[in-house]
């Protein structure tokens, strides 16, 4: 009988294992990545490591900037309106505000809207959402969901899930904090609701750290000793701004832009805690302001003194339910190493839009300033994406689902205004031709307390313009015209004046001298106003719609 020796047994097992291992790597290599697209709801770039603000040193997210730090760190990510529908509108869209119809907070996108779940169905991915959803309509394009209910709750919150009856009807309570909830039903769905022989593209949307924060109770003595750097625009604001943003002589101050200091007599941080400010109670009876209370805001030492307490404190809570947020994405990748998911998964993160931490004396969004603009954005995946790398390209959040659509194997759909950034992610380089300015559109003049004025501009790697044409954008004067104030809890029926600003980010990157009238910047400024004129159109995002607001323009264009 013939019998193998020793060697030739070893020469056929590597032989073998050879033949597997190259199939089991062709396999690989063909294999569709996981997405797992992970976004908090108003985490703004200042509060990480990896964008060193004054608040880098200290290390509010280690688990966020391991992961960006494996990947490529976008610099100039933008949203389209820093304001919360609008912008995950563009995102599971791909399109601008007049495209998809969701302008403010009473915008809604149907099932037929939801391209991004849909397309990813049709390039044969298991689809899920998880967390915050606030679309209004149910989130019926993708195969698994489980939701807030609008913002939901930070403690024991309620969800809305699938089910025979109406969908706001189908709930399941949890207890617990939001940001534990939502992971655990993240991991829940990961581990045994999938279809393992699928890929899967999975939306996780945390509720933190929205305002008003409540973190864990775990986190009550998370930086509770430690001074959190201040901004120094918190008490001056220099030349930042506009007639439009502060009224002649500062006389709007009082009533625009919500603050931390006690300047904003309507909404002011520190009315979150204490509730002691007897404007406020009138203000919550009579749903009004009275002219005579609108005398100017004085600053001193004892107001300063004031101002720091109270930003000491917003931030504290703010950095502790992004604790919560870091601590919990941990968990996530700990599972997805565990399970031998990681390499195979591509993981973006990112906030709905930016927030003001106290910048230019502010809290809240809204803003085209870039605290309020810019968006957190990173992508890691090992198989194509080069770790420690960034870029200053210019992206915005429409350009979100064609890139998750082609780094699945798809193709942008030609319904899509976004750009696929996918080139850059696996050059790390800008490719020729690529987008060098991004647009910006706030619709919802003077809402919510916060009493921002509607505005319009571009943002380039160098430059900003804005123009406040001091307008809502349905004519109320117009009585034919239902406007729909009461949704916006607008208690200050009036236009504000109009005015452009334009800061040179260079110089300037924290947006503390508005030299639109300085006539050194005459020719930039009016390059811009003509790529303003070109995006508008280009983007179908022109008022032609609202003739009392393309009125305005005209009178004020130049």
């Amino acid at each position: 009988m013939f019998k193998l020796s020793n060697i030739n047994l070893l020469i056929i097992f590597f032989i073998i294992f050879s033949f597997l291992s190259c199939n089991k790597k062709q396999e690989s290599k063909s294999q569709k990545p996981n997405i797992i697209y992970i976004m908090s709801d108003d985490h703004t770039s200042q509060a990480f490591g990896i964008y060193g603000s004054r608040l880098a040193k200290l290390n509010p997210t280690p688990t966020l900037d391991k992961i960006a730090n494996e990947g490529l760190i976008f610099d100039n990510c933008f949203v389209n309106n820093a304001i919360c529908i609008p912008s995950r509108a563009a995102i599971i869209t791909g399109q601008r505000a007049q495209t998809n119809g969701v302008l403010d907070l009473d915008g809604q996108i149907t099932p037929e809207q939801q391209y991004l779940p849909i397309e990813m169905k049709n390039l044969g991915y298991q689809t899920a959402i998880v967390g915050k959803w606030h679309l209004h309509n149910e989130p019926s394009a993708f195969d698994f969901y489980q939701v807030l209910p609008g913002q939901g709750k930070y403690f024991d919150p309620t969800f809305r899930v699938r089910g025979e009856k109406p969908w706001t009807k189908n709930t399941i309570k949890t207890k617990g904090h939001s940001s534990d909830n939502i992971m655990d039903i993240t991991l829940d769905w990961l581990k045994s609701k999938r279809d393992p022989n699928k890929p899967f593209f999975l939306m996780h949307h945390f509720k933190a750290p929205h305002d008003d924060f409540e973190n864990a109770p775990r986190y009550n003595n998370y930086l509770k000793d430690t001074f959190i750097p201040e901004p120094e625009n918190l008490y001056d604001n220099k030349n930042n701004g506009s007639v439009a943003t502060r009224g002649i002589n500062d006389s709007l101050t009082r009533i625009i832009g919500s603050s931390v200091s006690r300047r904003n007599i309507v909404r002011n941080q520190a009315m979150n805690l204490y509730i002691d400010s007897t404007l406020y109670r009138n203000y919550r009876n009579a749903q009004e302001v009275k002219p005579s209370e609108l005398v100017k805001y004085i600053r001193n030492d004892e107001e300063d003194k004031n101002t720091s307490i109270v930003y000491q404190e917003y931030l504290k809570r703010y950095l502790r339910c992004v604790k919560g947020v870091d601590d919990n994405v941990k968990r996530l990748m700990d599972y997805l190493k565990a399970e031998g998911l990681l390499e195979n998964t591509i993981i973006v993160y990112t906030g709905d839009q930016g927030f003001m931490l106290g910048e230019h004396d502010y809290i809240d969004k809204r803003w085209m300033y870039d605290e309020s603009m810019r968006m957190p954005f990173f992508v890691r995946y090992p198989k194509t994406v080069k770790a420690g790398t960034r870029t200053d390209a210019i992206i915005n959040n429409t350009d979100f689902a064609p890139t998750l659509i082609e780094m699945a194997g798809g193709n942008t759909p030609n319904y899509m205004q976004g750009k696929s950034f996918k080139t850059i992610l696996e050059t790390g380089k800008e490719p020729k031709g690529w987008q060098q300015a991004t647009y910006y559109r706030y619709w919802m003049h003077l809402a919510h307390r916060h009493a921002n004025p509607a505005h319009f501009g571009i943002r380039t790697k160098n430059h900003k313009l804005i123009f406040y044409y001091g307008k809502y954008w349905i004519d109320t004067d117009n009585p034919e015209i239902n406007y729909n104030n009461k949704s916006w809890g607008n208690n200050f029926t009036r236009h504000t004046p109009v005015a452009w600003e334009f800061y040179d980010l260079k110089k300037d990157p924290k947006e503390m001298n508005n030299a639109y009238s300085n006539p050194e910047y005459k020719d930039i400024i009016t390059n811009l106003k003509s790529q303003l004129i070109k995006l508008r159109k280009d983007l179908n995002e022109t008022d032609i719609k609202y003739p009392h607001i393309q009125e305005i323009i005209n009178a004020h264009w130049d």
